[in-house]
């Protein structure tokens, strides 16, 4: 992965949760190593430890979500093997956003499985071409990605069915033009959880740049302001983040020594996830001279 200021910056940005970065975070952290495990029932983390990805699986095929940074493709079909699972029975692959930290392996994970790659509109479009979005208050500091093939756009409220499986797609731009969550439910000892792959709502710039004042993406405040009341509202038992940290989720595991995949059971996860994405965004906007 090329690790250049412009990265490390992002690198940074993303981590923090931050708009003005105070010091470098190098971008090898995103690919630090982490043990497969699961989630509850049929749903497991295989991500790296500073990106998410999650696999959920039925006799009938496999469902991934997200791909992590470029060049971790190896590292997350490795954790679905050690789980049990074969790379080729993963016929979906839903994409949160489209940055190279959670999109860049999508491409090398597509080859393997032959899956389908599913997204928004503006999502699927820069995985097809593997270009950045110039709108992104990211821009330029933004890699880009092999294509992926075999895409496909889906719909706001799209639910996507592979035999018992049946994933929503919620729309939460703002943090990118494309960026969505998702939701499922899965089953363990007879109990159900409404699970929630949450995607990053931070409002986050390159430098140079403003979020507010963005003339190629104006309503970037009015999108992150709705994917927030969005995520805040969703029924939420388990929340995974894009970025894990986010969610707390490394604490819930070292609790599920004791307390088993209940540690990761959070009513208001969702909404604490929520209030985090606000504060961050009124202190873009005060930086910005907004209110």
């Amino acid at each position: 992965m090329n690790t250049t200021l412009p990265t490390l910056r992002l690198a940074a940005a993303l981590l923090l949760g931050v708009a003005a970065v105070p010091a470098p975070v190098r971008a090898a952290d995103w690919y630090a190593p982490q043990t497969p495990f699961t989630l509850y029932g049929n749903t497991y983390y295989v991500g790296t430890h500073g990106i998410s990805a999650v696999l959920i699986t039925s006799p009938t095929g496999h469902i991934l979500i997200d791909g992590g940074p470029t060049g971790a493709a190896v590292q997350i079909a490795d954790h679905v093997r050690q789980l049990g699972f074969k790379v080729e029975d993963i016929r979906y692959i839903l994409s949160g956003h489209e940055h190279f930290d959670h999109a860049g392996g999508i491409a090398a994970l597509q080859a393997m499985s032959g899956a389908a790659v599913l997204g928004s509109p503006a999502a699927v479009e820069v995985l097809r071409t593997g270009q950045p979005d110039k709108r992104d208050a990211q821009y330029p500091d933004l890699e880009t990605m092999d294509p992926t093939a075999h895409t496909r756009a889906v719909r706001d409220g799209e639910v996507v069915t592979l035999g018992p499986l049946a994933v929503t797609a919620h729309f939460t731009p703002g943090h990118t033009p494309g960026a969505t969550s998702w939701t499922w439910r899965s089953d363990e000892g007879g109990r159900t959880m409404h699970m929630v792959y949450a995607d990053s709502l931070n409002a986050i710039v390159a430098e140079g740049r403003s979020f507010s004042r963005n003339p190629l993406y104006p309503a970037a405040r009015a999108d992150v302001e709705r994917s927030i009341a969005t995520v805040e509202a969703l029924e939420c038992d388990i929340l995974v983040s894009a970025h894990p940290e986010g969610s707390d989720l490394w604490e819930r595991l070292a609790q599920r020594a004791t307390l088993g995949t209940a540690a990761f059971v959070d009513r208001a996860a969702c909404r604490s996830y929520g209030a985090k994405a606000r504060a961050t965004l009124a202190r873009t906007l005060a930086a910005e001279g907004q209110r």
